[in-house]
């Protein structure tokens, strides 16, 4: 198929929107034992467009640079950052000068709590949750180890998937600095809507750091609408490179003591990224961005595009979700985790087959071309609470690309499996 063939426009595409987004997908050709492979990965890390990749390459091979200085390639590259930061920015509803770039979120997240907690003293809390991957719990541990600070950790329930609102809400008060909350669950693919919950922390005086690198892929994030003063998602899940993002107010960003050369600049953003950026990386997030909105409108500002891309895409993942559980469901020896499929989640669920490892079950679908990943996905906590810390969980995570067809085959696997096939 030709570069040309594989343009297709997302407005005048009939059917299936993964069926306009799949040929925009190199990965996709894959061929594994004589089967075309499905990745259901995507929580894991999304595969990657041709689009970005191009992005990525043009910029290496022609603009690539270090920052700041006065001859072409260099200027060129401060422009090219100047206009990914702002696209990322638009994705994320804030400013330009708001928006960071890092190593991973995980990365960001510890040099953000280093520079919280110079701030912070013994007795000091910080509230984080049991629903969260621990890039959103160990740098909050490091900083109790360090100063002495409390953290409290908000229960979830095993049954439902949902966090406890009760309990934080019990948990936040007039020591607390910090509510960390993870808006959705990798293991799970829990929801948890924040806007009330930012509203409560702000009620006792706390700030709100937001891990949004599992929600970032499926719903729209809006740190102008939450109002949180922090937040985190990482482009390699949404489509592009591996890349972290960090979004902050900018008097706050401005005042904390982040951990930095002398010589480099103080102001937001720069005053958190470290060293030599990623430029490339930055450049194939913004691509990223730019491919998530293609699959809306051809037209329109790029926050509109993107409204309708996620709209779409929304209610294309409700529909994979429903019939992955029903299917799932159906097997005997299949235990499904997290919340049903017509409650607020992402199109990512977990399951066991009794009598199986995981490993078997998740090899035994690699032979067939469908690729999931098993474990506790650094959602240790989790995973421990739902009765599953010997052996984990499989994972089957649906992206923009995944098919009906698809599903069936991991349907069919599985079953396949307990059939002892």
């Amino acid at each position: 198929m030709t570069t040309a063939a594989r343009a297709v426009k997302p407005s005048t595409a009939q059917g299936d929107p993964a069926e306009r987004a799949r040929p925009r997908f190199p990965a996709l050709e894959r061929v594994h034992n004589g089967h075309s492979v499905a990745y259901f990965d995507g929580p894991g890390g999304t595969q990657v467009p041709r689009s970005v990749v191009d992005a990525m390459t043009q910029y290496l091979l022609h603009h690539n640079a270090n920052t700041h200085w006065v001859y072409p390639t260099s200027a060129e590259t401060d422009a090219l950052i100047a206009a990914s930061r702002q696209t990322v920015a638009t994705f994320l509803n804030a400013k330009a000068d708001e928006v960071a770039f890092g190593a991973n979120m995980t990365t960001l997240t510890f040099h953000l709590a280093r520079a919280l907690g110079r701030g912070w003293k013994a007795g000091d809390e910080v509230v984080i949750t049991e629903l969260d991957h621990h890039g959103n719990v160990a740098p909050w541990r490091a900083i109790e180890k360090e100063k002495g600070i409390v953290i409290k950790s908000v229960r979830f329930d095993p049954a439902s998937g949902k966090l406890d609102l009760d309990d934080l809400r019990a948990k936040l008060g007039p020591r607390t600095r910090l509510l960390a909350l993870g808006i959705a669950s990798n293991a799970l693919g829990t929801i948890t809507p924040p806007r009330e919950l930012v509203a409560l922390a702000h009620g006792v005086g706390a700030e709100v750091f937001i891990d949004a690198v599992h929600y970032a892929p499926h719903r729209l994030v809006d740190v102008q609408d939450w109002n949180c003063d922090f937040l985190a998602c990482s482009a390699y899940k949404f489509y592009g490179p591996h890349i972290g993002i960090l979004y902050g107010k900018k008097k706050r960003i401005e005042s904390l003591d982040f951990p930095k050369l002398d010589p480099s600049p103080n102001e937001s953003p720069e005053r958190v990224e470290t060293g030599t950026q990623n430029h490339e990386g930055i450049v194939g997030a913004a691509a990223a961005v730019e491919f998530i909105a293609s699959l809306g409108h051809e037209t329109g500002a790029l926050r509109e595009r993107l409204e309708t891309s996620y709209a779409i895409h929304k209610s294309h993942g409700g529909q994979l979700l429903s019939r992955l559980w029903a299917g799932l469901a159906s097997i005997d020896g299949v235990t499904l985790y997290g919340p049903k499929p017509d409650d607020e989640r992402t199109p990512t669920l977990s399951f066991t087959l009794r009598g199986h490892k995981t490993d078997d079950i998740a090899r035994a679908l690699a032979t067939k071309g469908v690729f999931v990943s098993n474990g506790d996905f650094y959602a240790m906590t989790v995973i421990e609470r739902i009765g599953q810390s010997a052996d984990g969980v499989v994972r089957v995570g649906c992206s923009c690309y995944t098919t009906a067809d698809e599903v069936e085959r991991v349907i069919d696997g599985v079953r396949e499996v307990a059939r002892g096939k």
